[in-house]
């Protein structure tokens, strides 16, 4: 079972939230190009709150469960796994990382390479608009095809020196997929890629439905995306360590 606490499960999904372009392009055009395809400007400076649900299969574990995603402006986030009749819970409360212990129901706080993962998810929606002001760094790297389709590749730095490169389709200028090396179980590293699929717009933003992820080459797992709602008013209690 705690194998289901992996970071890199759900990591780079929000981060996909956050990234959401051809040579010759200005960078600031590509990226503006990538937030009006998500949603505009609008909506990330109006959003206070997301609650994304939907189920989670863990595909190398043989596992199925429901999933709930809440993120408060500005660095605020918790996800809620369940599976087996247990619930199990990742949360940043804007200072603190934290995870209920699956083995023994207990609440612990995170450190290290957890607890920076959590904090990146975190981050204020609007590091989309406005990545320099919250440090990070973006750099065009080219094409790259992918199974008979030629994909626009963008690598994207956050403060902490985390790297992730984000292939976009040119055609839509949302993302298909992102690639990363992240720290497995054993504190080993491990490239993740993780695929999205079936756009749909959602309460003005759009969401990919279905998020695939592999380590290393094999299927990790599968987030099917149900229903997303914005500014319902979350409390910031909700977030902190119980």
């Amino acid at each position: 079972m705690k194998k289901i606490l992996s970071m890199s499960v759900l990591g780079l999904f929000c981060l996909g939230l956050l990234v959401s372009p051809s040579i010759g392009q200005d960078i600031k055009e590509i990226r503006a190009k990538m937030v009006e395809a998500s949603g505009g400007k609008q909506i990330y400076e109006n959003l206070k709150d997301l609650t994304i649900t939907g189920t989670l299969d863990l595909t190398m574990q043989g596992l199925s469960g429901s999933l709930t995603i809440y993120k408060k402006e500005p660095d605020k986030r918790r996800t809620d796994i369940e599976v087996m009749g247990m619930l199990i819970t990742q949360a940043y409360d804007g200072k603190i990382a934290w995870f209920t212990n699956p083995q023994t129901g207990a609440t612990e706080e995170l450190s290290g390479d957890q607890a920076a993962q959590l904090k990146r998810q975190a981050m204020p929606s609007l590091a989309s608009i406005y990545p320099e002001k919250y440090g990070i760094t973006w750099e065009y790297k080219g094409k790259e095809t992918i199974e008979d389709k030629e994909y626009l590749v963008l690598n994207t730095t956050f403060p902490d020196g985390f790297e992730v490169t984000v292939y976009v389709d040119p055609d839509t200028y949302l993302t298909y997929k992102t690639k990363s090396v992240t720290t497995g179980q054993m504190g080993t590293e491990v490239e993740v890629e993780q695929f999205s699929a079936d756009y749909k717009k959602i309460g003005g933003m759009t969401f990919p439905s279905l998020i695939t992820s592999y380590q290393d080459g094999e299927e990790y797992s599968v987030i099917t995306i149900d229903d997303v709602e914005t500014n319902t008013g979350l409390e910031d209690s909700m977030f902190k360590m119980q």
